[in-house]
């Protein structure tokens, strides 16, 4: 099974591409699609895809920029620019920046098909402990973020999947591009933004809804990660 991540800013190009792939015979999944550059390096840092079919022109980041960004955010996938032909010297810096291959729009079938024979011939196949780790560490998630309100540690999440907390610390910073507590934080705040937008809640409130009993704590940290006050942010909207 090929998974794959595309990033393009035209909703047609995205669908024809994924059309392309259901008809290609090979075992592909689409695990996640993104119309600009910065969720798709957020998500390809999650996801850590097969492959990556980027266009090279996006908003927030170009598939170039993603490409230089890749090593670092997911150093196993392979990433395919899409260009326009009024493009394609533009996208000779992409093999510069060592892209697996180029494609030109509109994407042929052929071509396509290629591209999907080389990226299995130079994919190493995966072992099932590793198939096995990446589903215990997917679990993993979907615990903290069924619980991230609450006093959720790593010490307790280690015992439950019988793994030392130094060994998950490091599963889910490789899988997450964070450490764990930067994750529950980044949960907490996304729930705080949202919940600052009902003026019936008090931040008092709010802060006890996301975790924190201590309000000036609360205030803390949202200040520091999103570097505006709630009460600033809540008037901001």
């Amino acid at each position: 099974m090929i998974t794959v991540y595309i990033a393009d800013d035209e909703l047609w190009g995205t669908l024809g591409l994924k059309k392309l792939l259901e008809r290609s015979g090979f075992e592909v999944e689409v695990v996640g699609t993104a119309d600009n550059g910065l969720t798709a390096r957020e998500e390809i840092g999650r996801l850590r895809p097969d492959v990556i079919f980027a266009d090279i022109r996006m908003p927030g980041l170009s598939g170039l920029e993603l490409l230089e960004v890749l090593p670092e955010i997911s150093p196993g996938s392979k990433l395919v620019i899409i260009t326009g032909f009024a493009e394609f010297s533009y996208a000779q810096t992409a093999v510069q920046l060592h892209a697996f291959d180029l494609l030109l729009k509109p994407i042929k079938e052929l071509e396509l098909e290629r591209v999907l024979k080389n990226v299995m011939a130079q994919s190493p196949k995966k072992t099932e402990e590793e198939t096995e780790s990446r589903r215990m560490i997917d679990s993993v998630i979907a615990d903290i973020r069924s619980s991230y309100t609450e006093d959720v540690s790593l010490k307790a999440l280690a015992a439950k999947y019988g793994l030392s907390t130094g060994r998950l610390s490091m599963l889910l910073k490789e899988s997450l591009s964070m450490t764990f507590s930067d994750y529950i934080v980044s949960l907490r705040m996304q729930k705080a933004r949202e919940l600052l937008k009902d003026e019936s809640k008090s931040i008092e409130q709010i802060a006890e809804m996301v975790g924190y009993n201590d309000y000036f704590y609360f205030t803390k940290v949202f200040k520091k990660s999103q570097g505006i006050s709630p009460s600033k942010y809540r008037k901001s909207l």
